[in-house]
């Protein structure tokens, strides 16, 4: 396995769980890229691609028994929260609107904090999840389950004889393996002999404590909320096109923070506890690559975007069936890599 994050410890679970012999091999420290910096927003509604749709709605339903078992075998909790969504649209934005359904109670009842706004509200049953809790279990669970983990070094190419997939060559060693599977997120272009148009999307966050208690996620069209159960709100986020570069801008949390102010006046008392930046595996059409190479035994589970802690529970479940060599529950021709390396 290639790729430390949610993804790939997800994937090495589950084939763990069907007997296979797991080795993750992360470039650096597993679960402190995209996964760490997320914000956990289960939302699968508004995923427009109908095929994505498919997979996101599965993996939503999943979740619940995906954090017991994670739960239940790191000892970790994971703060899986199913309050909600208030999604505020911009004017004019009735495809979004007809996404959600009425507020089930009146704005000043289910956050008596937000401030008054003259945008059209909706409501989605979503839920929402710590990342850093989910990765923390995630990796424990992994362990627990027997899967080795390489941490920090690089794979540099894969190693292919009469085109089958034998291993990986990485900056310090080789490991033989008869199945590879990509899971490097926005590095996962970086494994020759294949170049997958993977690529980073920066998003920059802020997390402050001290605010106002809010008990829904708030989506706005410039900024979203998300509550932690311990007394955080992330607030989030920016996309930008910077490469590898993941320095956070002073101008631009501080946009985000004004931005917030809007929707949540109270947050002005709140003290700035940090502020990140991750990069997002991003593709051409932003979907995800899902499937087998014209490699022989060499797989990927990459380019999830903004989804990969939504996607997590579904993906470990249709790879897990791929690599086996059986027929997944759920379509994914629509992902496939070929779309890519023809």
């Amino acid at each position: 396995m290639i790729g430390g994050g949610i993804v790939g410890l997800s994937l090495s679970i589950e084939l763990r769980k069907r007997g296979a012999q797991v080795l993750v091999v992360e470039r650096g420290e597993p679960c402190q890229e995209a996964s760490r910096a997320a914000a956990g927003m289960l939302a699968d509604s508004t995923v427009e691609n109908p095929a994505l749709r498919t997979l996101a709605s599965a993996s939503a339903n999943m979740y619940p028994e995906f954090v017991h078992e994670l739960q239940d075998e790191s000892g970790v909790k994971v703060d899986l929260r199913k309050e909600g969504t208030i999604v505020f649209s911009a004017e004019g934005s009735a495809h979004s609107i007809a996404q959600g359904s009425p507020l089930p109670a009146p704005l000043t009842e289910l956050e008596p904090a937000l401030a008054s706004s003259n945008l059209p509200a909706t409501y989605l049953e979503e839920r929402s999840v710590d990342p850093r809790a989910l990765t923390a279990a995630a990796l424990k669970a992994a362990r627990h389950r027997g899967v080795d983990i390489s941490s920090g070094t690089a794979v540099t190419s894969l190693l292919v004889a009469d085109g089958q997939a034998i291993g990986v060559k990485t900056d310090r060693t080789s490991y033989s393996a008869r199945r590879v599977v990509n899971c490097a997120g926005a590095w996962a272009g970086q494994v020759p002999p294949h170049s997958f148009p993977t690529r980073p999307v920066k998003g920059q966050m802020l997390a402050v404590v001290g605010a106002p208690a809010a008990r829904h996620v708030v989506r706005a069209p410039d900024v979203y909320l998300v509550p932690r159960s311990d007394g955080r709100l992330l607030i989030g986020a920016s996309v930008e096109e910077a490469g590898f570069d993941k320095r956070t801008n002073a101008d631009v949390i501080r946009r985000m923070q004004e931005a917030a102010v809007q929707i949540l006046p109270g947050i002005t008392q709140a003290r700035l506890l940090e502020a990140w930046a991750g990069l997002r595996p991003g593709t051409p059409d932003a979907l995800p690559l899902l499937g087998e190479t014209s490699t022989e035994g060499y797989f990927v589970a990459a380019g999830h975007f903004r989804d990969g802690i939504l996607l997590a529970p579904v993906t470990a479940h249709v790879m897990a069936q791929v690599v086996n060599g059986e027929k997944p529950d759920y379509d994914i021709s629509t992902f496939s890599p070929a779309r890519f390396l023809s």
